[in-house]
């Protein structure tokens, strides 16, 4: 319900309800001013934290990517409805969602995410391996260990450290020139010549 307003709406919200705390406060109506005081604080959570944002989060722990798009569908207007750290996420979640059909597209969610912000460390770190495996993809290797280096720093409490070691293999098995080319012909002409 909340979503439907402009972000900045929320806070004007959250500041008239304060106000109305303060004012049953100060009329004596302690229980009162208790309860507009915590309902200031739903509109001011729900500043910083996006209610759609939330619950799409909780149905991409459960791997439910249908249910988790469903929520962030329902956000219109990301520019308006969202605060800059939000549309990160917003961002991060649309790249983690179609990573698997669009790499194009996740590329494009992921780069959008790191320049509008992550809150978190580990998010930050998620994404930059997503782009570090895009790139790996895409043949840009440079790119790829850049990224790759920047998410095993922000990676502080080794969340990621297996699939960092995975990619890491990955990108040393395709750097390893192929030594089975050109060994049969050799073979062949060693047997040409001694005849």
């Amino acid at each position: 319900m909340f979503n439907m307003f402009n972000k900045n709406i929320k806070l004007i919200c959250a500041l008239l309800v304060l106000s109305y705390a303060v004012y049953e406060f100060t009329e004596g109506n302690v229980g009162n001013g208790i309860m507009f005081t915590l309902l200031s604080s739903i509109f001011i959570f729900l500043y910083f934290k996006n209610e759609f944002i939330l619950l799409s989060f909780l149905k991409l722990r459960k791997q439910d990517f249908d249910g988790a798009k469903k929520w962030l569908d329902k956000i219109k207007n990301p520019a308006t409805t969202l605060t800059k750290k939000q549309q990160g996420y917003y961002n991060y979640l649309n790249g983690i969602m179609v990573s698997q059909t669009n790499m194009n597209e996740a590329e494009k969610y992921f780069k959008n995410a790191i320049s509008f912000g992550l809150s978190m460390d580990h998010d930050l770190a998620m994404a930059k391996l997503n782009l570090a495996g895009i790139a790996f993809s895409k043949r840009r290797k440079q790119e790829a260990n850049t990224l790759l280096s920047e998410a095993q720093k922000l990676d502080k409490r080794g969340m990621l450290s297996d699939q960092i070691k995975m990619m890491k293999q990955q990108m040393k098995k395709a750097s390893i020139p192929n030594q089975h080319y050109g060994s049969p012909t050799s073979a062949r002409q060693g047997r040409r010549s001694r005849r």
